[in-house]
């Protein structure tokens, strides 16, 4: 078959993460392009981070002595039996809805302009120790020729997309119900300032072949690179126009276009594909039936290893679903609730004020001397997934904590408080997937972001 995959360039991340290593050429690019995400997974762990059977290394049958050997003399040893190589595990951290409103604008403006460290800072520990970093984009950056504004028509500042990468993370979904608030101006001003950062991008697309790419991030890892696909859709645009002319802008979540896109990917080379939707009803705990309908169909086609779920601004449950990729069965977070925003038990729902830091698992099978070698593309599951309880201090400043990190408060959050909107979020998200309370350990280099080809 003609190769028809489109030559790709690669960004190395400009983020605050530790040097681990040198980062890796590039590899595939371009296949079907953004949609929802989900996931083979192992069985659900028991424990925060659930291990992987071992698997035993192929044995060399019959050693044996030749017919020729003289009595007495020593056998010959039999040939060494090869070695499996090692699998591949990586962490995968993704947090919910990135929603600067107003308040929070003003909780990082500075004479200069705007520095959202204060306000992201404390949860660094969690984000940089990631192999892979994902956060969701709910709003565009405001064009150039615009001041920024919050709700209901958002615009953020552009320092947003740096200030997203120093902090750790690598890339973005980008397709919400906010994608075109400014119009496909703010698409191109956001896709561009999350170029500017390094930082990759997925879910909304400046022509009719981005859309058509999955954002990629190869990791260098047992001497292997292993590629890493990310989707993501929409539900739609809360009644804004998408351009006529521009249908791709904004990628609608078509569950079977979410299929063949990430068979797709697969296909062309990836060993693992997330999806991030934007779905389901705002400040709702108990997922819709859409949302249940599009992840067992997801889980059911087998091309998914993860799916990461937005937009309800509260936490919703993590469960294991029948089905994925090798049959193992497809983890799916349907709502991480929100990562940064105005909003808590004083403004709005008291669900609001927690939301969901999800780590993953991804285990790539390692080389088989007696089989394919290497392992084949697509082998990737899954492991097992945990969930740690994040909130926003807003009389802090807006400040981003993970709320095991302050068990007795802070000075301007209570112990009650805290204990209070963990629950919540303990209640919301279930049994299936256990709490996290460290954070994960990288195990290489950061990742490689390789730029989708406008």
């Amino acid at each position: 078959m003609q190769d028809t995959r489109p030559t790709t360039v690669e960004h190395v991340p400009r983020h605050a993460r530790h040097q681990r290593g040198p980062a890796f050429p590039a590899v595939v690019a371009g296949v079907l392009t953004v949609l929802v995400i989900a996931g083979v997974a192992g069985a659900a762990g028991a424990s925060n981070a659930p291990g992987v059977a071992p698997v035993a290394a192929p044995t060399v049958a019959g050693a044996f002595t030749s017919a020729a050997t003289p009595a007495g003399s020593p056998a010959a040893a039999p040939p060494p039996a090869p070695t499996r190589a090692p699998d591949v595990e990586l962490s995968v951290v993704a947090a919910g809805d990135v929603l600067p409103h107003l308040p929070v604008l003003r909780s990082a403006r500075t004479r200069a302009g705007y520095d959202f460290a204060p306000v992201l800072d404390p949860l660094d520990p969690w984000v940089t120790s990631a192999d892979l970093a994902l956060c969701h984009l709910e709003v565009p950056v405001a064009p150039t020729d615009s001041a920024p504004s919050g709700f209901p028509v958002f615009g953020a500042p552009v320092e947003l997309a740096a200030g997203l990468a120093a902090r750790g993370w690598d890339g973005c979904s980008t397709a919400s119900n906010h994608s075109v608030d400014r119009g496909f101006p703010g698409v191109v001003a956001t896709l561009d300032a999350l170029d500017a950062a390094g930082l990759g991008h997925v879910g909304t697309a400046r022509s009719a072949a981005e859309d058509a790419q999955p954002q990629l991030y190869r990791l260098e890892r047992a001497g292997r690179t292993v590629t890493v696909a990310h989707l993501a859709a929409t539900y739609g645009t809360n009644g804004m126009p998408v351009d006529a002319d521009k249908p791709w802008s904004v990628h609608l979540l078509d569950t079977e276009d979410v299929v063949a896109r990430a068979t797709a990917a697969r296909a062309a080379g990836a060993d693992a594909v997330l999806v991030s939707l934007h779905w389901g009803t705002e400040y709702r705990t108990a997922p819709t039936d859409a949302q249940r309908d599009v992840a067992a169909r997801l889980a059911a086609a087998g091309a998914v290893d993860l799916v990461i779920g937005h937009h309800a601004h509260v936490p919703q449950p993590v469960e294991l679903l029948p089905g994925g990729p090798s049959g193992a069965g497809m983890w799916v977070a349907y709502g991480l609730g929100n990562y940064v925003s105005n909003q808590d038990e004083q403004c709005c729902s008291p669900a609001t004020a927690a939301g969901l830091l999800l780590t993953a698992q991804v285990v790539v099978p390692g080389d088989d001397p007696s089989g394919p070698a290497p392992a084949p593309a697509g082998a990737a599951r899954v492991a097992g997934v945990q969930w740690t309880p994040i909130t926003v201090d807003r009389r802090g400043g807006h400040r981003v904590l993970a709320l095991t990190d302050v068990p007795d408060g802070t000075g301007t959050l209570p112990a009650g408080t805290v204990a209070a909107r963990h629950d919540r979020a303990r209640a919301a998200a279930g049994t299936q997937a256990p709490e996290r309370t460290t954070p994960t350990t990288a195990t290489g280099a950061a990742p490689v972001v390789v730029a989708r080809t406008p």
